[in-house]
């Protein structure tokens, strides 16, 4: 079967299985180029390079990459269900460890989701401890928690360096007490903006501001996943409400840009978003995966423009939560790796050489 047989069948599909309303279908006015195409062309399905081994029992959601000093290139992802940390070879898959228990104790998880690693810190979003947590690489040795007394339901955390300090955004996806999406004027803290400095071990956080629009397009339902840019001083945000679908933008200081990258280009959630960046240019591109149990695709933003480039699939990546990217060169990722979870049980990596040849992106930044 050619390839746009593949891409008709993968479309027509997803239109079928849509968890998306097709009431929204009209493009957001304040989109430009091509987000204002109403059909997604059609999706080139690439080879992994790897799987890590498989166990469903963990509920395995999102990974990070931590590339150590002394050569380490490990790949940390949380287990939901099994309130803990495991850490795979990057290069390879292979399990090299795994950290925690259940509990509320310094060191302890619960139901941990959201992961970013920024310098020697892993940092964890632990949902049902309603906090945050820091460890340090590669001992894994705790640090400290905040958040407890702001945070409700948190899923998501995207951290940057600013001016001397950590600036963490964490997506808090609260719910009434009937477990329904709350109204639309008690969505004011979907988003939660903390900045931390670690010192002698120690943690230091203070809580910045709880923001999300409470009227009109820039309304917050149902979040999770995040990314800061503050190059352009961006917060793509992931709304998975049915009803939307689509990637709201913030500016970093909590303010509705009134940009919209649309539901025309998720059929199913908008779920882990990544960015591959050239430094010298500021260019670079955004990865959103589109999170199906049947034509799970990556989705291609240009950085600057916003514009769409394209979407990927994996042969037998399915049901996609959380990403990870790495642009550094290790073992047979010459040009690095894209690193998206495998429907609740595995990482999966795709060699960026294989991407970027076959979307005709980058390879490197010079």
């Amino acid at each position: 079967m050619n390839l746009g047989k593949i891409g008709y069948l993968l479309i027509l599909s997803c239109i079928l299985l849509s968890a998306c309303s097709d009431k929204t279908s009209k493009v957001d006015k304040h989109n430009q180029g091509n987000q204002s195409k109403s059909i997604v062309p059609e999706v080139a399905l690439i080879k992994e390079s790897f799987t890590t081994m498989r166990d469903e029992s963990d509920n395995v959601d999102s990974p990070a990459l931590w590339h150590g000093r002394e050569g380490q290139n490990w790949l940390l992802a949380t287990a939901k269900e099994g309130n803990a940390i495991i850490v795979y070879d990057a290069a390879s898959g292979e399990k090299i460890a795994r950290f925690g228990t259940i509990g509320t104790g310094l060191g302890e998880l619960s139901r941990p989701n959201g992961i970013a690693v920024i310098d020697d810190f892993a940092v964890v979003i632990e949902r049902d401890n309603h906090r945050v947590q820091v460890f340090i690489l590669p001992e894994f040795r705790p640090l400290g928690v905040f958040g407890e007394t702001v945070l409700r339901l948190p899923y998501g955390i995207t951290i940057d360096r600013f001016e001397g300090k950590y600036h963490l955004y964490v997506t808090d996806n609260y719910k009434t007490a009937d477990e329904e999406t709350p109204p639309a004027d008690s969505l004011g803290r979907r988003i939660h903006h903390f900045v931390f400095t670690v010192e002698n071990d120690q943690v230091a956080a203070e809580h910045v501001r709880a923001f999300g629009d409470t009227s009109g397009e820039g309304v917050l339902y149902k979040v999770e996943s995040i990314l800061v840019d503050r190059v352009y001083n961006r917060l793509l945000i992931a709304d998975e409400h049915e009803d939307h679908c689509n990637v709201k933008i913030y500016d970093t200081g909590g303010r509705f840009t009134g940009q919209i990258i649309p539901h025309n280009y998720f059929f199913y959630e908008p779920e882990g978003i990544v960015l591959w960046e050239c430094e010298a240019d500021s260019s670079g591109y955004y990865l959103i995966v589109d999170q199906g149990k049947i034509n799970n695709t990556f989705q291609v933003f240009d950085r600057k423009t916003l514009e769409y480039i394209g979407g990927f699939g994996g042969e037998i990546t399915r049901n996609t939560d959380g990403t990870a990217i790495t642009q550094k060169a290790f073992g047979d990722f010459r040009y690095g790796a894209f690193y998206p979870v495998h429907n609740d049980g595995s990482i999966i990596a795709i060699s960026w050489k294989d991407i970027a040849g076959t979307l005709g992106l980058r390879n490197g930044c010079n």
